[in-house]
């Protein structure tokens, strides 16, 4: 595919906005990737484009949360570990997929995950007492599973999915929840990454530009 002065147009500053959203509390997939769409991209090219710039930009913010201590890496590290593992198994899918029927996937889980962002309001206000080691092992080892396949095949909503398993479920406040949800995030797109770049997904001279665009938005 050829990318026009349009795509750019449409595509960078969706980006940034999208970047800057995803590093509050995330979901920023769900205004990055309907960019590329409506640029023009197939699903699978939009998909893999996407996953280039989102993590790079997620790189950042991951770089800017752990300096100021607000990660918790008991739990960051395996849900790291376990998205790295669901996401490989859902972009793997999403590959193998037909264009029409992951587009409609893709298409249906944008409204309803803007919904939940919507209502998504004052949870992570308080900290709770701390699982005990093993606790926290097992639950973050799931979310990042559970989330990272989700990310691996659909993608919109996964920062704040993470965000508010690590909030309702181990009890962090936002800003912690937001520090461990970029590490995972960043671990899915990175696997995600490498599946699509193997099947010749990602639109690199549109991915770079938008790349640059999500770390200045993060």
């Amino acid at each position: 595919m050829q990318p026009t002065v349009w795509t750019f147009l449409i595509v960078c500053p969706l980006v940034f906005i999208a970047g800057f959203v995803d590093s509050v509390a995330g979901g920023g997939g769900v205004i990055s990737l309907p960019a590329y769409l409506i640029a023009g991209l197939p699903v699978k090219l939009a998909a893999g484009t996407n996953k280039l710039a989102n993590g790079c930009g997620t790189a950042l913010a991951c770089y800017k949360y752990g300096r100021s201590g607000n990660i918790d890496w008991r739990a960051a590290i395996p849900a790291g570990v376990f998205s790295l593992v669901g996401s490989s198994i859902g972009t793997s899918l999403a590959v193998y997929m037909n264009d029409a029927v992951l587009e409609v996937i893709i298409l249906a889980a944008l409204p309803l995950v803007a919904v939940l962002l919507f209502f998504s309001k004052n949870f992570g206000a308080v900290e709770k007492p701390p699982k005990s080691k093993a606790k926290t092992l097992v639950y973050s080892s799931l979310i990042g599973l559970a989330i990272g396949c989700y990310d691996g095949l659909v993608g919109p909503g996964t920062g704040t999915f993470l965000t508010l398993a690590f909030s309702m479920i181990l009890g962090y406040t936002l800003l912690k929840s937001s520090g461990c949800a970029k590490v995972a995030n960043l671990a899915s797109n990175v696997a995600s990454l490498v599946v699509y770049l193997m099947h010749g997904d990602v639109l690199f001279s549109v991915g770079i530009p938008a790349m640059a665009c999500s770390m200045l938005g993060n």
